[in-house]
């Protein structure tokens, strides 16, 4: 919760069950998680706020892109929803690409057929599990059922709605020729908004298990990408995001929808009307390390290291780990490989290396698989002015120094460290008239708290580390890729 200047004055976080994954590649949720956990969190913050539901002049919403939420007739969930690191609908992808043309899917949609993507996951229901089909009456994305619990509006905004496959991008609408091709209903789908927009307002029901007002007023809001970078003031071409979370993200606004015509990176509406974004998307970025916390890192009492542990360790060994490179692809690759198949590799161990070279590694190959973006932007023409960092690789000294030596570009991170929940907030304070436009919300409430500049001498290091490891991926490709 945010006051009228931009200022944090209340936050919460409550959990929610993890993904299940019941085969390799998938991953699933339960959408009624997330509603409960979201109830709970409003419920907080309003308390460490001192705060009632009447002092609450707008909400905004963010949320993980992507997912496959199916409704039926009454509003029920389905089946759980297929999220966005569920990456089994590799033959739908084959099947929608071979019936277009990858060229004229790019061309409707700005991007190619990925298994990431909202679309093909309704095509596999719709192949594997045609009794649930039967019963599917709408579709959402993970942050718009919470809102249609909120308010009992279907709606969502055009940057959520480029990760499904079924927006024209360029145009900021759903695309007829996609819907034709995948023999899909309109109505099947939620209201398109801009993200400042108003879209409803709180219901009876809503109002009641959050604690906040009915008739308060619910903009659209936007995916996890866009909002978080509106909350690092990623707006304005020149400008751009690294965030490590679960994925990692290099994110660019532009005023044009800029196209890579290999479709190595994602171009999506942004949160501001008229401009669009291109973004490049690592699937197991902070994934790779918690993965090694939870499966190696345990301390003399059996329980997991703390991430601070891990890291203190890392920054005593030299940049480059000692020639020790890791490949992030735990759960396939998007950008650049746009590879389900591709698999994660610890190359070149030694009797000598460390569990401390390891985790360093492990850092490194995480800013290697960025790194990877911003060549692409490179051969795009779009600008790196300003580089700003958020997530969890923000947090870390020893991460946010590796990235900005990776780069070899000084790195910023801003005062509020909410990420798309501040974003959101941003939004809603728009909906509100607070600030007349997202810039200028942006201009008034987004300030930078520190810079990191990179070091000659490790610059030097992990630009031979990085050449090494762009030569990882096609040496071991044909090894786990049946085609």
């Amino acid at each position: 919760m945010t006051d009228e200047s931009g200022r944090v004055v209340s936050s919460a976080t409550e959990d929610h069950q993890p993904f299940s994954s019941p085969q390799i590649g998938w991953a699933e949720q339960h959408p009624e998680d997330w509603w409960r956990a979201c109830c709970l969190a409003i419920r907080k913050a309003l308390v460490s706020a001192n705060l009632s539901g009447k002092d609450i002049a707008c909400v905004g919403f963010s949320g993980q892109m992507h997912g496959a939420v199916m409704l039926d007739e009454q509003g029920s969930v389905v089946r759980p929803a297929l999220i966005w690191c569920d990456v089994r609908t590799e033959k739908e992808c084959l099947d929608l690409t071979a019936k277009i043309g990858r060229e004229q899917l790019i061309q409707l949609t700005c991007n190619p057929a990925l298994p990431n993507f909202t679309l093909t996951k309704l095509l596999w229901v719709r192949e594997n599990e045609p009794e649930n089909w039967k019963r599917v009456r709408s579709v959402l994305l993970p942050k718009d059922y919470v809102r249609l619990r909120l308010t009992g509006e279907r709606a969502t905004d055009v940057a959520d709605a480029s990760g499904t496959l079924l927006l024209d991008v360029a145009h900021r609408r759903w695309s007829r020729e996609m819907l034709q091709a995948a023999e899909l209903d309109e109505g099947s789908l939620p209201g398109l908004f801009e993200s400042p927009e108003v879209c409803g307002k709180l219901s009876s029901t809503g109002a009641a298990e959050t604690g906040l007002k009915v008739g308060t007023p619910v903009v659209a809001g936007a995916g996890d990408q866009a909002a978080g970078a509106t909350g690092m003031g990623i707006v304005a071409p020149g400008t751009v995001s690294a965030t490590i979370g679960t994925s990692g993200v290099v994110f660019a606004a532009t005023d044009r929808p800029a196209l890579d015509p290999q479709g190595r990176v994602h171009t999506f509406c942004h949160a501001i009307s008229g401009r669009w974004h291109v973004m490049g998307v690592t699937q197991a970025a902070g994934l790779s390390l918690r993965w090694f916390r939870d499966t190696f890192a345990m301390d003399s009492s059996g329980a997991r290291e703390s991430y601070d542990r891990l890291t203190e360790e890392a920054a005593k060994i030299s940049p480059g780990s000692d020639g020790l490179l890791w490949t992030p692809y735990l759960m396939g690759e998007r950008t650049p490989h746009l590879d389900a198949n591709a698999r994660a590799a610890l190359v070149g161990l030694t009797a000598s290396h460390t569990r401390a070279h390891i985790v360093r590694a492990i850092l490194e190959g995480v800013a290697f698989s960025l790194r990877d973006t911003f060549t692409i932007f490179q051969e795009m023409n779009v600008p790196v002015k300003n580089i700003r960092l958020g997530g969890g690789g923000a947090r870390s000294p020893l991460w946010r120094q590796i990235q900005a030596d990776v780069y070899g570009h000084p790195v910023e991170i801003v005062e509020a460290e909410e990420g798309a929940a501040y974003g959101a907030a941003l939004l809603a304070a728009v909906g509100a008239h607070i600030w007349s436009s997202v810039d200028a919300a942006c201009s008034a409430a987004v300030r930078v708290a520190s810079r990191v500049i990179p070091q000659p001498a490790a610059v030097a290091t992990l630009n031979v580390s990085y050449s090494a490891y762009r030569r990882i991926y096609p040496a071991t490709k044909e090894l786990f890729n049946p085609h």
